[in-house]
């Protein structure tokens, strides 16, 4: 494993998976909430986080690509030798939004871009929870969609649950 995509819902742990794979096996973490924001909560324009993204995640190159972001999921898929899909219960994603908003309330979490502090309530909020509720039933299916395109050189791992996430890295 030297090119890792992880995948999955917001609060299924994308980043703290990435984090543990990175230290496990040394390859650099790009967590992609970081190079797709700019201070302030600006969001950079689509076609610039592709360019950023196929700049950054070659077929020649070592990383762990940590973020869904279905737009421009493709290029890390086609240049990972391994996606990680934490496909997991609707529940638990909502369970650790939650957590994490209280957790960094005020303060900007270390998988984000500078100065982005998690607010707990904000106008993008009630869309941000639309989107973990409904994400196995909308955004689930193209996850699948994608992997099915894949040409099968890479190595798929789902995981369903936090047993799973650490019988994977109790196996590594």
């Amino acid at each position: 494993m030297n090119r890792i995509a992880v995948i999955g819902c917001c609060g299924a742990g994308k980043s703290h998976l990435s984090l543990a794979l990175g230290k496990r096996l040394g390859l650099p973490v790009i967590h992609l909430d970081r190079i797709s924001r700019r201070t302030g909560w600006a969001q950079i324009p689509n076609d610039e986080f592709a360019v950023t993204q196929r700049a950054l995640f070659t077929r020649d190159g070592r990383w762990i690509a940590d973020g869904n972001y279905g737009s421009t999921m493709m290029i890390r898929l086609a240049a990972a030798d391994t996606i990680v899909f934490m496909d997991f219960p609707t529940s638990i994603c909502l369970y650790r939004v939650f957590e994490r908003r209280v957790r960094y309330l005020g303060r900007t979490r270390p998988d984000m871009a500078p100065d982005c502090p998690e607010r707990f309530f904000d106008r993008e909020f009630p869309s941000f929870l639309h989107y973990v509720a409904t994400f196995r039933r909308e955004h689930r299916p193209r996850i699948v969609a994608k992997l099915a395109e894949l040409d099968g050189s890479q190595r798929v791992i789902t995981l369903t649950g936090p047993r799973d996430v650490r019988r994977f890295l109790a196996e590594l």
